[in-house]
């Protein structure tokens, strides 16, 4: 087994930290997780952090203070970006994590406790900024029961292309509108569908609106141009995950897809979380790939390895939860309106990247790839509105009396993930959110 994925002394649920919060079963950052981000305080440029608890461990402070030994080099931690950490590989990243893990724990050798005060910030206090600069996004679409529905509601000529079970199929996305958690994204103008055939099409706000349930993944250790990856070796290019959510302008999309695919329906904005979760981390929770249907064919032998196979799915479960202007100004809680897994992913993360390198494309630290929308079987595990209301025919209805069938202007869309498995601790992703502004 690839020993980057192993179970090891750090998924221990019974070690505790000083780090009071860190031992809350309902934290999503207990020091069995500890993902790395980028954050800020008011009198602080931005630097490395990771999330223990309610607060942030500050690793660049931490490494002044000659706690983290040589387990990272200062221009990895006190950087505005975790591009260059990331691009060290796993090796380092597991490095840093058992001295971190060490660290924070109850019996910390080095009594870290008494910095405490320099090292731990609240989470609330701080700023937290996209973990990577973006040079490269691209987004799959390797959801296959998004694609048979959304596919027959855009596209009911062929819902499913023919090469969909074949080949990971994505689309290059837009790097410079990918932003943090918390960022709000403005209602996109654009043309849009004739009312009728043959007259013009409209031109206008975006009408439909949408939100799509995804996962980022991670590039960690590049990869050479003009060398494909091979399989087996993807597993030591993802660095880790975090959520995505791929805003959808439906209206703009169905107009302008024919023939080149996406275009302006998405270039507008994604949202991701901003903590990346480490492939480590994550060891507890991967499988093996779900069953494909006996008459689906055999992935071609490039994107086929027997580890990928045993270890390629991870079990997380995903929601989507709706908070509207109203709903804030009453006080009242989100309502989740989604809940999913990244189970019913139909390529895995590792068939994603293979694929992308297979023309010798070169990928750089800090890469994100979209998974795509990760529906369900089932009608509640839809991850899209486009999906849940069937382009709009269906509207859903609020406990509060309000309804959607698209987006509407001020409405807040958060995003959680969860990990949980008998014997381990349950970790978390923390929270992808954004609210919709008038255009």
């Amino acid at each position: 087994m690839n020993r980057f994925l192993a179970i090891d002394r750090t998924h221990d649920t019974n070690r505790k930290s000083w780090v009071a919060q860190a031992n809350d079963e309902r934290t999503d950052f207990p020091i069995q997780n500890l993902p790395l981000g980028v954050f800020s305080t008011k009198d602080g440029n931005a630097r490395v952090g990771t999330a223990v608890g309610d607060r942030v461990l500050d690793l660049a402070r931490a490494r002044e203070l000659g706690l983290l030994g040589d387990a990272v080099s200062a221009e990895h931690v006190d950087a505005d970006s975790l591009n260059l950490l990331l691009s060290q590989g796993l090796e380092a990243g597991l490095k840093l994590h058992h001295r971190v893990f060490d660290l924070l724990g109850k019996d910390d050798t080095l009594d870290a406790k008494r910095f405490a005060d320099q090292l731990l910030h609240p989470l609330d206090s701080v700023t937290l900024h996209r973990p990577v600069n973006v040079a490269n996004y691209t987004d799959f679409y390797a959801g296959i029961h998004h694609a048979v529905r959304a596919g027959g509601l855009l596209q009911p000529e062929n819902p499913l292309p023919d090469n969909y079970k074949w080949v990971p199929i994505g689309y290059h996305g837009r790097p410079s509108t990918v932003k943090v958690s918390g960022s709000d994204v403005r209602r996109p103008t654009g043309q849009l569908v004739p009312g009728k055939a043959g007259t013009p099409p409209m031109f206008g706000p975006c009408k439909e609106l949408d939100l799509e349930l995804e996962m980022a993944v991670y590039v960690g250790k590049p990869t050479e141009w003009g060398t494909p990856l091979r399989i087996e070796d993807s597993f030591d290019h993802i660095a880790g995950f975090g959520l995505l959510n791929d805003w959808s302008a439906r209206d703009i999309q169905k107009w302008e897809m024919k023939p080149l695919g996406p275009f302006l329906s998405k270039n507008f904005g994604t949202s991701i979380s901003p903590w990346i979760i480490t492939t480590h981390a994550l060891a507890p929770f991967r499988g093996p790939v779900p069953e494909r249907a006996p008459d689906d064919p055999r992935p071609l032998p490039y994107l086929q390895s027997d580890q990928d196979q045993s270890l390629g799915a991870i079990d997380i479960e995903l929601q989507v939860y709706c908070r509207t202007a109203k709903m804030r100004r009453d006080g009242e809680a989100a309502v989740r309106l989604i809940e999913s897994n990244m189970l019913h992913l139909y390529w895995t993360p590792q068939q994603m990247l293979t694929h992308h390198t297979v023309t010798g494309c070169q990928m750089d630290a800090g890469d994100i790839l979209g998974t795509g929308t990760i529906s369900g079987p089932v009608p509640e595990q839809l991850g899209s509105l486009l999906e849940l209301t069937e382009n709009g025919g269906k509207p859903v209805a609020l406990p509060n009396g309000e309804v959607r069938s698209y987006l509407e202007d001020g409405d807040e869309i958060t995003l959680t993930g969860t990990c949980r498995k008998a014997g381990f601790r349950t970790i978390g992703f923390g929270a992808c959110r954004g609210t919709i502004l008038p255009a």
